[in-house]
Formats: C-alpha cells, sequence, structure tokens
C-alpha cells in the first residue's frame, strides 16, 4: 500500500466506526454568537464581552453624551471593533441619545426617500432594484444598531455610510448612486 494511505482505504473496506469530526471554527463562533445574545451577561466568550461593553457605553452616554472624544469606554478601548461594527457605541457614548437619535432620524430619512424613489420608478426592474437597495441599507442599519444594543446578536455588519471600510463604503455610494439615477429617470418619465 501507498503511504499516507489508511488501512482498508485502498481495498475499499470500512472499519465499522464512524469518526466524529470536530467542530468547524465557524460553527464554534455561531454558537458563541447565539449564546452571547441569549445570555448577555455571558461575558466567558468574546461575543458577549462586546456585547456588554457595547451596552454599557451606549448607557454612559446619557441624553447629551460625554462630549466629543470624551468617551472612557471607547478611548479605553474597551469596545472591541469600535470603528467598524460597532461604531453606533461611540455615537451613543460621546453624542447620547439625542446623537442617537439623529443618526436613527438621517436612516429614516434615507429609507423615506429611497421609498419615494421606487414609487417614482416607471420600469418594473428599477422599482425591483430600488426596494432592494432600501431594504439593504434598512435592515443592515437595524442589524447593526440591533447589534449594539443587544436586540439582535452580533454578527459583525457595519452602519451603512458611517462604519470604516472600504468596500462597504464603496457599495454602498454605489447603491445610492443606483438610487440616484433611478430617481432621475422616474422623474424624467413623468414630466413627459
Amino acid at each position: 500500500m501507498g503511504a499516507g494511505v489508511p488501512p482498508g482505504a485502498a481495498s475499499g473496506r470500512r472499519s465499522g466506526r464512524r469518526r466524529r469530526l470536530p467542530a468547524a471554527p465557524a460553527q464554534a463562533l455561531q454558537e458563541q454568537r447565539f449564546t452571547a445574545f441569549t445570555d448577555a451577561s455571558s461575558v466567558s466568550t468574546p461575543i458577549g464581552y462586546q456585547l456588554n461593553q457595547s451596552i454599557i457605553a451606549i448607557g454612559s452616554g446619557g441624553v447629551t453624551g460625554n462630549g466629543f472624544l470624551s468617551g472612557g469606554q471607547t478611548n479605553g478601548g474597551f469596545v472591541p471593533e469600535q470603528q467598524t461594527d460597532s461604531v453606533f457605541t461611540v455615537i451613543g457614548e460621546e453624542g447620547g441619545f439625542i446623537a442617537c437619535a439623529g443618526v436613527l432620524a438621517l436612516f429614516a430619512v434615507v429609507s423615506l426617500r429611497g421609498l419615494r424613489i421606487v414609487r417614482m420608478a416607471t420600469e418594473p426592474s428599477s422599482r425591483v432594484l430600488a426596494a432592494g437597495l432600501v431594504a439593504w441599507f434598512a435592515f443592515q442599519s437595524f442589524i447593526n444598531v440591533g447589534m449594539t444594543v443587544g436586540l439582535m446578536p452580533v454578527i459583525g455588519v457595519p452602519l451603512p455610510f458611517v462604519s470604516y471600510g472600504g468596500f462597504a463604503i464603496f457599495a454602498e455610494l454605489l447603491g445610492v448612486a443606483l438610487l440616484i439615477r433611478i430617481g432621475r429617470d422616474g422623474a424624467r418619465d413623468a414630466v413627459q
């Protein structure tokens, strides 16, 4: 038999025993995320730690916030991934409830303007594309904010137009450009 071939493999025989493969790293991470979501006080996992620190940071901001670059949790480095996944915690800690409400209001304005473009679109394909883009922005915003306040499991979704990341911003701006184009075409067709 050749080197590296297990006994019985060349003849097609099976040993009769089933070997259980270890859990894949991705599956273990998914289990940690779900456990941290269902039991937020479990800081034994990195995901639970991130969720707890996010809630503490947002809560410490209060109504008006601690001031620009004055957040103890974010400046102390207690909130992991604060430039990408947890950027809403920085907004909540430094700007408080007022800044959080302002950011959510801006997302609502973008979504409502997008829905207006969906209604204006004359082509069915344009309407579907515009609705998909609006749903993308709205759901990604909801998931990211929900992650940071404990309403959704931590899954690593960036906050649209705010989180750091080259490709995410590029894709979002491309989506906005498509929405603007669909809106212009719909407005032009309405005039004619």
